[in-house]
């Protein structure tokens, strides 16, 4: 068969994919990597990074990118027969995984590598790769003895199939709700683009009314502006209740899942020796255990409950006062919040939406990493799997060369998966054939164009596209490309977001966002006035939304803290008793979507978002201090962290951007939590 999916240079070929292509490549793949593990092992010459390290990664990186390109198809433009394949690959290659981790013989030889003398002979960034796989082989049960190697194993196995089933019945839940609205009144109050798409949505299913979903483009703007309550009261329902047993489908519920997920995580920390799953996630973090995350999200809730009761108090008196409510349910807050913003502030999101088309914005975000790093990005042409999406080339502005390339999927759509993310597609390598330039999949769900119109972004959404970028650049910024320890790889999670949330800050400043403003119709800036009023409102709930990740943290933690499975909802509503000042309805099932840590890579790592943003609020400072888009300092991040890879450990990498440890001022500044406001209200 001429696969398109066994292509080993160059992009994919996304329009020549087709279902039935991925079981043959992913056999294909599979062999040549256990081809490659046996002609290792059996290496009667001393191992030396050719021989071992660098032969293994060659074919494994063939293998990881045939199976990227199939898992990011998976999540952008989902079929029954490509799920149908996908599901089927990811226990073989699961096991494969599973059997390379615990390979004595490959564990033997990359141990002997590191206490011969010739280990002192390789780079820094070899030595880190070689410390890491070895750190990589314990976790992965190489040293346990039969049986508990092959039930480790199996453990392995069952949790990839579990959070992909996780996954599915998120989106499937997702996708499967819409509600028919006949009469227009109900539909007071919600922007002209989202009704105009809701008539869309019921003409293209042979519907007479206004089709809404849970897709965020809909869901969002309802909860925020329907003024009819039941309609609000409705679709809360609908999505607190996404793949649980309060759902439209009881064969959606995750519940079984999430109970299951936790046993065999207990289960392979004990045999690994470990008291909780817990202990296991924080070894390749920068935290150093459970109780000092546990410690750091108290306090941190500590410092912030207060401004999120005052955010909560206001809200209240406002609902009753203003908008008649005399309680204030679940369905009520963001329409609530918005109404008090623009009464505060005298602006709406839609109408600083108006201001933020498409191409400005990427212009804008452009600019940007322009000013920093002296890279331009050009669209080029490339296969892709769905119209919309584009793809860019990032150069080096002065000598022309390539540094990487993207793809930009901006758009929500059904049978894709929501939320946003960055995947990478290719690494930074060096290959027989040259230098392979990384390549990344940047992947967000904004609203579409609507009647012929450009796509208009919220600020929230700029503010998700620069952090996506951040992400994105982290990968493609890399010049290290020692397999193991380049771009991403290897890099301390809890750090991971520290690119990503730093490149948000860019989206507060007046120079940066003027670049990228001009009104949808008439081409006019952001006023000043109103960039003022954003600013202003910046810190708007802040102590809410804030308060609103703790949770989410410490639910996570303390989840994953226990030796046996504890009672879910149990742990969440202790935790929400403990710390949250917010009204939660009965049938709210939220860790039932819960996908960061049941179906990503956050297990018992949630809090990784608040740690980072410490690191990456006090990196912002510098910029802060030295100019908004100062080059130098562009440069600085460049060369200390963005292109470090993880040859140093993110704290190490941290000190020599920031010179000095990191510091919590700027992360509660940023967050509008000045603890002397509050004493003196109090």
């Amino acid at each position: 068969m001429n696969n398109p999916l066994l292509v080993s240079s160059g992009l994919p070929c996304f329009s020549d994919i087709r279902p039935e292509h991925v079981a043959p490549a992913l056999a294909q793949r599979l062999q040549e990597a256990r081809d490659t593990v046996e002609c290792v092992v059996a290496c009667n010459e001393p191992p030396t990074w050719e021989n071992l390290a660098a032969s293994l990664s060659e074919s494994l990186d063939r293998l990881e990118h045939m199976w990227g390109v199939v898992s990011h198809l998976n999540a952008v433009v989902s079929t029954p027969e490509l799920r149908d394949a996908y599901n089927t690959g990811l226990p073989l290659l699961t096991a494969f995984y599973s059997d390379v981790s615990q390979d004595a013989r490959l564990f033997a030889r990359y141990r002997a590598l590191r206490e011969e003398s010739l280990f002192a002979t390789l780079t820094e960034a070899q030595q880190k790769a070689i410390d890491n796989a070895l750190r990589d082989f314990r976790l992965g049960g190489v040293d346990l003895p039969e049986p508990q190697r092959a039930r480790f194993k199996a453990l392995q196995e069952e949790k990839a199939q579990l959070s992909a089933t996780f996954d599915d019945h998120v989106l499937d839940a997702t996708q499967d709700f819409s509600l028919l609205v006949t009469d227009e009144k109900e539909l007071a109050g919600l922007p002209p683009d989202v009704i105009s798409e809701a008539r869309v949505q019921a003409e293209k299913n042979q519907q007479t009314g206004w089709r809404l979903t849970l897709l965020a483009p809909c869901y969002r703007p309802v909860m925020q502006y329907a003024e009819h309550r039941p309609l609000r009261a409705a679709l809360h329902r609908a999505y607190a209740t996404r793949a649980s047993e309060l759902g439209a489908d009881p064969a959606h519920d995750n519940a079984a899942l999430i109970r299951c997920l936790l046993a065999l995580r207990a289960e392979q920390a004990a045999l690994l020796g470990y008291p909780h799953y817990g202990a296991v996630s924080l070894v390749p973090k920068m935290a150093g255990n459970v109780d000092e995350v546990l410690a750091f999200l108290v306090d941190l809730a500590k410092r912030v409950r207060p401004f999120a009761e005052r955010d909560l108090a206001t809200l209240k008196t406002f609902a009753e006062e203003t908008l008649g409510l005399d309680e204030l349910k679940p369905w009520d807050v963001a329409f609530a919040s918005e109404k008090m913003k623009q009464r505060d502030y005298a602006f709406s999101d839609q109408e600083v939406r108006t201001y933020f088309p498409e191409e400005k914005v990427l212009g804008g975000l452009f600019r940007v990493i322009e000013a920093l790093y002296g890279l331009t990005a050009h669209v080029t042409p490339a296969q892709t799997w769905h119209p919309d999406v584009r793809h860019f080339e990032l150069c080096d502005e002065t000598s022309g060369e390539m540094v990487g390339r993207f793809y930009l999927d901006l758009y929500a759509r059904e049978k894709k998966q929501g939320g946003a993310w960055m995947n990478s597609a290719l690494p930074l390598r060096v290959t027989c054939n040259g230098v392979q330039k990384p390549v990344v999949y940047l992947t967000c769900n904004f609203p579409a164009p609507v009647d012929g119109k450009p796509a208009t972004f919220t600020h929230d959404d700029v503010l998700t596209l620069f952090h996506e970028f951040g992400h994105g650049l982290h990968q493609l910024l890399t010049r290290e490309p020692t397999p193991g320890v380049s771009g991403l790889e290897g890099v301390e999670w809890d750090a991971v977001e520290l690119p990503s949330q730093l490149m948000e800050n860019f989206c507060w400043e007046r120079e940066v966002v003027e670049a990228m403003s001009g009104h949808v119709e008439t081409g006019a800036l952001l006023p000043r006035a109103l960039f003022d009023k954003m600013l202003a409102a910046r810190h708007f709930q802040a102590g809410l939304k804030l308060l609103r990740q703790i949770e989410f943290g410490l639910f996570d933690m303390r989840l994953h803290a226990m030796p046996q499975v504890p009672d879910v909802r149990a742990v969440l509503n202790s935790v929400r008793g403990e710390i949250s000042v917010m009204p939660y309805a009965d049938y709210d099932r939220f860790e039932n979507s819960f996908g960061h840590i049941f179906a990503g890579g956050y297990a018992a790592g949630y809090y990784s978002y608040l740690w980072a943003e410490v690191l990456s609020s006090d990196a912002y400072s510098l910029f802060e201090e030295a100019g908004v888009l100062s080059a130098e300092v562009g440069r600085r991040l460049r060369d200390e962290i963005l292109g470090r890879g993880s040859v140093r450990n993110a704290l190490q990498s941290f000190i020599a951007f920031r010179g000095r440890s990191p510091q919590m001022d700027a992360f509660l500044r940023h967050n509008g939590i000045i603890e002397a406001e509050v004493a003196k209200e109090v």
